[in-house]
């Protein structure tokens, strides 16, 4: 029995109908449900010139060989490549639901997603932070990780960033860098590296929040009063855990072999250096779910929308790192 996973089509007027459409061109080892408007899907896919067999996904039948199955979800409105439309903002948030939904009772093994548009979804008066927050709040989680990763460098190796705060002001980041928030933070990771990602005993480089990782707390003290003593007690219980690191040399390939992956304190700290390095072929996981969730890891590219030169290698790659959680065995760093 292959696995079913749902993919969900994202933001409509962005490129995550048409970089569905392209997952026709290869075969995969699992049955791929896209969640999304049906004419939409067809309607991009014939604006790229993608030759792609969709049809309605039923749990009790085996699709056509080469063919893509859906789950209609309706368009609130048409949409046009490269415009957005606030109208289709609730139906964004539908596909997700319909997902995780699917997700929770056992129909999909896990569930990848294309990305959306923030800024219109907040613009339709409907508070969202983000794929990460949405998902914690609609399965009841109280705490998940965010955590991007990707191939690099020659030979290829696997660089996973993790952060302790996502979405958040700088102006903030002091007061959110908690004893036991960190902890949590830390507890999820090195739980799903070991469990998920096949790592038996995982290595973690923790970054200090200040420049220089506080030097010594001539820049900040938040290495010293918090970090720190929580790095020593989950040492105490076996955790390898390496840092406070200074951010801007942590990222050099002399530290990084030391680690399976990284913890940044915050999003702009850890995931330019990511995307740097592994952009067009890297993914999001939201760690601590009671699901799996991957994601591509760039936007909605609006500008390429329609244009059949948006790069499916990120999306390509969130399904086969789905595929390697289900079964325990993630690449290795």
């Amino acid at each position: 029995m292959l696995p079913v996973l749902a993919i969900t089509s994202g933001e409509p007027a962005g490129i995550g109908p048409e970089l569905c459409a392209m997952l026709a061109r290869k075969p995969w080892p699992a049955r791929l449900v896209l969640i999304g408007d049906r004419e939409l899907l067809a309607q991009r896919a014939r604006l790229i010139g993608e030759a792609v067999t969709l049809v309605d996904y039923r749990a009790d039948a085996v699709p056509p060989p080469g063919s893509l199955e859906v789950w209609h979800v309706p368009l609130g409105a048409p949409a046009q490549a490269g415009r957005l439309d606030a109208t289709n903002a609730p139906y964004v948030l539908s596909t997700l639901d319909v997902a995780i939904d699917g997700c929770m009772r056992g129909e999909f093994a896990a569930m990848i997603t294309a990305p959306v548009q923030k800024s219109i979804i907040n613009e339709a008066g409907i508070p969202f932070t983000g794929h990460t927050e949405y998902l914690a709040e609609r399965t009841a989680t109280p705490r998940v990780v965010m955590m991007l990763a990707g191939e690099y460098g020659q030979p290829q190796r696997w660089l996973r960033v993790a952060l302790a705060t996502t979405h958040l002001a700088l102006k903030d980041l002091p007061a959110a860098i908690i004893a036991d928030e960190l902890e949590a933070v830390l507890r999820i990771l090195h739980t799903d590296l070991r469990d998920k990602f096949g790592l038996p005993a995982p290595r973690i480089l923790v970054a200090g929040l200040n420049p220089h990782a506080g030097e010594g707390g001539h820049m900040g003290r938040e290495e010293i009063d918090v970090i720190e003593p929580v790095l020593a007690r989950l040492r105490a219980e076996g955790m390898q855990l390496i840092g406070p690191l200074p951010a801007d040399t942590l990222f050099t390939p002399h530290q990084l072999v030391r680690g399976d992956a990284v913890l940044a304190m915050y999003h702009d700290q850890g995931l330019p250096v990511l995307k740097f390095a592994t952009f067009g072929g890297g993914i999001n996981v939201t760690l601590g779910l009671p699901i799996i969730r991957t994601s591509v890891d760039h936007g909605t590219a609006l500008d390429l929308a329609g244009s059949g030169k948006a790069d499916p290698g990120s999306l390509h790659a969130a399904i086969e790192c789905a595929l390697n959680m289900l079964s325990g065995s993630a690449p290795q760093a």
